[in-house]
């Protein structure tokens, strides 16, 4: 209804003529047939099934593309940004079709972002241009202190890039003028997009250079670095895509979707849309926390199903802490020595703090939870199956070890496996149907492409309650 979106118009001096009911029907299709602004509007004039789906006549024409625009952004800046996902999980609970179901399955899948990756010189060109923009008082700030390169100049830089030194002494003119201008503002003073192109610039100046050969830095001399930063910014126009890693043969640069579904029908629960890389979005992260906050299991107890990167002990310490059981793949292990002994051989007494090898030696566990064996490996029958340190096996143990042996002894179950093989796959197929034609996103940003992951997911339950005989009587939702 209307007064779904009145929040969104608080002067009441006029709002967009386009009624809730049908920009809510409008956005949802959108987002499931993966159209742009101008297609939306096409199809919305001439394809009957959308004049039907949204209540348009035979004659009537859709509104300007511009008018998706302008929702979107009025969304986003709300209170209630997935208001329209909100209201499919109303219809979800109503219909009571997830009543009963005590198990739910969790996964996630990389987005190719909608953005070029850039490399190093032209994201700090880029981010000295955008510091000239933002910053009150940039382009006097650029003509004084950043003279060692033509911003105003289109292109690639005209240098000889097959020489070594040309490209060093171009990346250490570049990065002597952002430090510069850095030095030049106070950022305490910054705000808003003044503040965001500070700190863009700073991030850029910071995470692909290192100081020279046989220099510290303060001679002006840098190069591009030899390694690449843990959680490397790709592009400067979409600052939050990252260079994301689902399989080791599988690379690509974008954002991570990861989602919770009920595996019996298919319906997804919850969602978000993260960064692709960093702790924070690790699967086992992002996972425990949709977890917790998924409502329709609010205070019941379930199996949680997913595969080896959600066995992190973080994320069974969060399944135990709210009742639910983890019936994940446990992380594997990896011997020291090829066939050799693994960490369960090892018996770790927490009451005690202590840790015995396979050969009966038990030594302290430390604060920082380390065991180890040292000398006492030398004369070890047992060496050449333990360790080919010299230096003897050390042992690093996770905070939550207890609970990662147990998860690793529960999952001999053949209970335990026969539930991961029969229900795991679900998510598969609900995944295949999240990134059916839609493998790229269209937005730039975590939140927008979170709210456009949001609509996709409304449209994708809708599909799924109609396949499971979604019907209405005497003014409820029900499932025939």
């Amino acid at each position: 209804p209307d007064s779904m979106m009145e929040d969104l118009f608080p002067s009441r001096r006029g709002r967009p003529s386009v009624p809730a009911s049908v920009i809510g029907s409008v956005l949802v299709l959108q987002a499931l047939q993966g159209l742009s602004d101008r297609e939306t509007a096409e199809a919305l004039t001439y394809d009957l099934r959308w004049k039907a789906a949204c209540g348009y006549g035979l004659t009537d024409t859709a509104f300007h593309p511009s008018t998706l625009t302008y929702w979107r952004r009025r969304l986003a800046a709300s209170k209630n940004p997935h208001r329209i996902m909100k209201a499919i999980a109303e219809v979800v609970a109503e219909t009571g079709v997830l009543a009963g179901k005590r198990r739910r399955a969790v996964d996630s899948t990389v987005l190719d972002d909608a953005v070029a990756r850039q490399d190093t010189i032209t994201q700090l060109i880029a981010a000295v241009r955008r510091f000239g923009r933002d910053i009150p008082g940039g382009q006097d700030l650029l003509a004084t202190h950043a003279k060692g390169y033509d911003y105003t100049r289109t292109g690639k830089p005209d240098i000889a890039w097959d020489d070594q030194d040309a490209r060093d002494g171009l990346v250490s003119a570049l990065v002597t003028d952002a430090l510069a201008l850095l030095a030049a503002v106070d950022p305490e003073t910054l705000e808003g997009r003044g503040a965001d192109a500070y700190a863009l610039l700073a991030l850029v100046a910071g995470q692909d250079v290192e100081p020279a050969e046989d220099s510290d830095g303060t001679d002006g001399r840098w190069r591009i670095a030899r390694k690449v930063a843990p959680d490397r910014m790709i592009s400067t126009v979409d600052p939050d895509t990252r260079h994301a890693h689902k399989t080791r043969s599988r690379q690509q640069d974008g954002f991570k979707a990861h989602i919770v579904i009920e595996p019996d029908t298919g319906l997804i629960t919850a969602a978000e849309l993260t960064k692709a890389s960093g702790p924070e979005n690790s699967d086992g992260a992002v996972g425990a926390r949709l977890i917790g906050m998924e409502p329709t299991i609010a205070g019941t107890s379930v199996d949680v199903l997913a595969d080896s990167a959600y066995g992190s002990g973080d994320m069974l310490a969060a399944l135990a802490g709210t009742g639910h059981t983890p019936v994940i793949k446990p992380w594997p292990l990896r011997p020291a020595v090829e066939g050799g002994f693994t960490l369960d051989d090892f018996t770790v007494d927490e009451a005690a703090g202590t840790a015995t090898c396979p050969n009966g030696l038990t030594r302290r566990i430390t604060a920082k939870r380390r065991v180890t064996f040292g000398a006492a490996c030398s004369s070890c029958p047992l060496r050449a199956r333990c360790t080919g340190s010299p230096r003897g096996r050390k042992l690093e143990l996770h905070e939550h070890d207890a609970l990662q042996r147990e998860h690793r002894k529960r999952a001999t179950d053949p209970d335990f496996q026969h539930d991961y093989r029969t229900h795991r796959p679900m998510v598969e197929r609900s995944i295949a149907w999240l990134t059916r034609g839609n493998r790229r996103v269209r937005h730039r940003g975590t939140n927008q492409n979170n709210a456009w992951l949001q609509l996709r997911i409304a449209g994708l339950n809708l599909r799924r309650l109609l396949a499971l005989g979604l019907t209405s009587e005497k003014g409820s939702w029900a499932i025939a």
